[in-house]
Formats: structure tokens, C-alpha cells, sequence
């Protein structure tokens, strides 16, 4: 199993992957912090990549790449291959579409990077327009396994609870989560917290069925919930 080391610059969030000596740095706008705990740990930088294109996630590669030896995995490559590996370790790439087009997550047991389609709590923007590729996309994350720990790329986690509980509130499932997991300084949550509290998983909910149809909004498939829900502000 590899190691993960999260990085904050603002809300902003940036990891780095790694095992025994090689290092991977997914969506690296910490650079400086990143560079400085690569050396600290006696590692080689050997890998970039990026979740999504958006320059508040990419802005780090330059400084990343000139002051190390990596190679700076594109993201097409990376959606057509599926996979790849770091010290033997494989991590899977999902393509997320919906965020963007280029969207994508990274996967290698327990962790899931998910940029910014999935955020803890929330979900991105749908700046493509395209909601029924982005609810597919939620859905391929839906069923990973319920450890599994979601490590997004922003910390929205304060205004993602202000919406649960504008939609639920009675509900105080965020509030627990809050008391319990939040940590500013390593913000995180697992796959089954998220099935809880982000109202965007829970679109087969009973609960969330009847917010909607109490609003006069379509519930009749899992689709229909879906499209109501991004429709409220």
C-alpha cells in the first residue's frame, strides 16, 4: 500500500503518493511544500499529474518539474491507459467527467483522489453542462468500497454543511461528521461518511425523495433525482 501526504495552499488541496523512494504529486500547487517534504523523506519525485486541467490545480507543475527529474503524466494518456504504477503499486484512473471533460480520480486502496469532482460533502460545479455524465460519473465512485477515504480537492466542507442543512434541517449527520472527522489541517472522509451526509450520493434516499417531492421536483428515477438536485439553489 502506498503512503498519502496531504498539502493545503488556501483551500486548495494537493497530495503526494508515495512509497520506500518514488513520489507522485497530484495536483502539486504546493510546490514548495511538497518539494521541501520530498526531501525531508529522502525521496525522488518521479511522477506529476493533475485531476482536471483548471490552472488552481495545474499552477504548481512548472515549479514541480524544475526542481525535479519527474515526468508529468497528461491526462488524455492517462484516461486512455486506465491505470499505471509507482513502486509496483498500481493506481487506477476513473474518468469523472462532469467537473470537466478531462476530469479525472485517482484510486489505489484505501485512497481515492477525487480533484473536484467529488468533494467531501458536496460534489464540483458541472461547468460541462453535462449532468447525465456527471451523474454517471458519481455513480462509478458510489461503489467503491466503503472504507474507501476521499481525499477531494478543495476543502468546502463548511459550506457544503450550510446547503445539507438548508435541504435536511432536521439532519444532523454533517454536524456529527463535523464533530467527529473534521480536521482542517487533514481534511478527509470516507466513502460511507459521504453516503450519510452529501445529499448528491443519497439521491435514492427516502429522506432526500421526500425534500424533493416537497419542493413539487421529478423523483421518478434515479436520473430525475439527480437533475432536481442540481437544480436547487
Amino acid at each position: 500500500m502506498l503512503n498519502i501526504k496531504q498539502f493545503r495552499s488556501g483551500d486548495n488541496l494537493s497530495y503526494v503518493l508515495f512509497g520506500d523512494k518514488e513520489a507522485l504529486a497530484i495536483d502539486g500547487v504546493a510546490a514548495q511544500a511538497i518539494l521541501d517534504f520530498i526531501e525531508s523523506r529522502g525521496l525522488s519525485l518521479t511522477l506529476i499529474a493533475n485531476t482536471h486541467s483548471h490552472l488552481d490545480h495545474t499552477g504548481g507543475n512548472n515549479a514541480l518539474l524544475k526542481n525535479s527529474k519527474a515526468t508529468s503524466l497528461r491526462v488524455a494518456d492517462l484516461i486512455q491507459k486506465g491505470e499505471f504504477e509507482l513502486e509496483g503499486q498500481t493506481i487506477k484512473v476513473f474518468h469523472t467527467p462532469g467537473h470537466t471533460e478531462d476530469s479525472i480520480c485517482f484510486y489505489t486502496p484505501p485512497y481515492l483522489i477525487s480533484g473536484d469532482t467529488l468533494f467531501n460533502g458536496t460534489i464540483g460545479n458541472c461547468f460541462t453542462g453535462d449532468l447525465r455524465a456527471f451523474h454517471e460519473s458519481i455513480k462509478k465512485l458510489m461503489i467503491l468500497p466503503p472504507d474507501t477515504i476521499v481525499y477531494a480537492g478543495h476543502d468546502y466542507v463548511k459550506d457544503s454543511r450550510a446547503f445539507a442543512n438548508y435541504l435536511e434541517p432536521g439532519n444532523n449527520s454533517f454536524d456529527l461528521f463535523l464533530k467527529q472527522r473534521y480536521d482542517p489541517a487533514h481534511v478527509y472522509s470516507t466513502l460511507n461518511d459521504e453516503l450519510s451526509i452529501n445529499p448528491y450520493l443519497r439521491f435514492n434516499d427516502d429522506k432526500i425523495i421526500a425534500v424533493l417531492e416537497s419542493r413539487g421536483l421529478t423523483v421518478g428515477t434515479g436520473w430525475h433525482r439527480w437533475e432536481s438536485l442540481m437544480s436547487i439553489e
